[in-house]
């Protein structure tokens, strides 16, 4: 079989089985865009598979596969629950203690440090909105964007300087 052949085959198969294999997945995920993104990755293990001729019938293996990658992510959600529930379990930490008011001020200093780093429009948006706490209506108007735009860079910076705070708490 050559390899435009199994494009097309999975090209067929993907339009005659994807809304099965989405409702599928999304009863067994409870989660339409985890459905989604497992659908993918089986697509692309089908369209990657060394051993085309070995398998009888595509559409069994398809839902095989994504039924496997299914209880991938259900087990690493279930591991990510249990951390978290640990994560919870521990003592927090004491607002008030030295060790707080060290932490606290190392991401503020980062968190700086990552919008100086940012475009000033993009820093400017952010401290508007996160810092002051105007709405994107009023960012938008006073910066003469589009609130869209606005969102954007928020987002932006959002992630630029959870980046920077992640970055330094690494040890």
């Amino acid at each position: 079989m050559t390899l435009s052949m199994h494009v097309s085959d999975i090209e067929q198969l993907f339009r005659e089985q994807n809304r099965a294999l989405i409702a599928f997945l999304q009863c067994r995920l409870n989660s339409s865009s985890d459905a989604q993104e497992v659908a993918q990755e089986a697509y692309l293990r089908m369209l990657t598979m060394d051993n085309r001729e070995e398998v009888d019938s595509l559409r069994g293996y398809l839902f095989k596969i994504a039924g496997n990658l299914a209880i991938d992510r259900l087990r690493k959600r279930k591991v990510r629950s249990e951390f978290a529930v640990v994560q919870a379990q521990e003592e927090p930490m004491d607002e008030h203690s030295p060790v707080h008011h060290v932490v606290a001020i190392e991401q503020a200093l980062s968190v700086r440090r990552a919008l100086s780093e940012l475009p000033v429009k993009t820093a400017r948006a952010f401290v508007m909105h996160v810092i002051e706490g105007r709405d994107f209506s009023h960012v938008a108007q006073t910066m003469k964007l589009s609130e869209r735009m606005v969102r954007y860079h928020v987002a932006h910076a959002l992630a630029h300087c959870r980046a920077q705070v992640d970055e330094t708490e690494v040890p």
